[in-house]
């Protein structure tokens, strides 16, 4: 029709379904995905972070994948510049970008055009590291900064906030041809589906997968601080059980799903509806 999206984006915490309804659309209606996740962008990073499979990948063309190695820096503001890019190849070609997602900053970048602040000074870290880690969580609070997923240490609310460069952020309005989808879920199926997804990860070879990330790049790598691979080195260290590992992992990602929904809830432009609705209203968008 004469007047396309020129983009739709579809929200939601982890394990969602928003993979699943991103790849039903495109394949609909010609479209590519750019994947607005903070922990996707790493190279060697695909079962931990449960990137699309490769079978998904040869089905619909993806982008924000494999962009940096683990501990290169990239802001949300490097992220932002990429996916304005990847949105302009995708509608020069006539395509439809599906702007697919759960990290509430990359996905607001893009949505609003943030301004961002330069990066911060030796003054300004001085500064953090001179808060203690409550100060810190509050200050992520007020100034709009997703809290890491180790929010309890101390370095990684600091870098959440220098990368973040939040505190002199500058947005505008959601532009009329973007609209925004968000997938409700009840808690009980998505605790249910962070659970199995849990368990899929492992039965595809995680374990395997953070021995070799951490011998390749380091343990104490910033992108193995995160996620599960923490929990991976201690059960090869013979800390945890296996199971344990499994438990701690979901117990993980439901709050991690917490924080995100925290974050998008405060998005009135965000329109919610179940995996189903909201199927057929993105396709109305489109056939209307």
């Amino acid at each position: 029709m004469a007047s396309d999206p020129a983009l739709i984006a579809i929200v939601g915490p982890t394990a969602s379904g928003k993979t699943s309804l991103a790849l039903s659309i495109a394949e609909q209606f010609n479209g590519e995905i750019i994947c607005a996740d903070s922990r996707t962008v790493y190279k060697d990073m695909d079962i931990g972070t449960a990137k699309p499979s490769i079978e998904e990948q040869a089905r619909i063309r993806h982008w924000g994948l494999d962009i940096v190695t683990p501990g290169e820096r990239f802001t949300a503001a490097d992220f932002k510049e990429y996916a304005l890019a990847a949105i302009d190849d995708i509608r020069s070609r006539g395509k439809l970008p599906l702007f697919v997602g759960g990290t509430g900053l990359y996905v607001d970048a893009v949505l609003y055009d943030f301004s961002f602040a330069e990066l911060p000074s030796v003054i300004d870290r001085k500064k953090y590291e001179g808060m203690s880690v409550e100060e810190l969580v509050n200050y992520c609070y007020n100034n709009n900064v997703m809290l890491p997923e180790n929010h309890k240490n101390k370095r990684h609310l600091i870098t959440a906030i220098e990368r973040k460069s939040v505190s002199s952020i500058s947005k505008s309005s959601l532009p009329d041809n973007f609209y925004v989808v968000g997938i409700a879920t009840n808690k009980t199926t998505l605790r249910t589906r962070i659970v199995d997804r849990s368990e899929q990860l492992f039965q595809n070879g995680v374990a395997k997968e953070a021995t070799i990330l951490g011998e390749k790049y380091g343990w104490d790598n910033e992108a193995m601080t995160g996620n599960v691979y923490p929990l991976i080195r201690r059960y090869l260290q013979g800390e945890l059980s296996m199971e344990q590992v499994k438990d701690m992992f979901s117990t993980l990602d439901s709050k991690l799903a917490k924080r995100q929904m925290t974050w998008l809830r405060r998005n009135p432009d965000i329109m919610w509806a179940t995996l189903h609705d909201a199927e057929q209203y993105i396709s109305s968008l489109v056939t209307d």
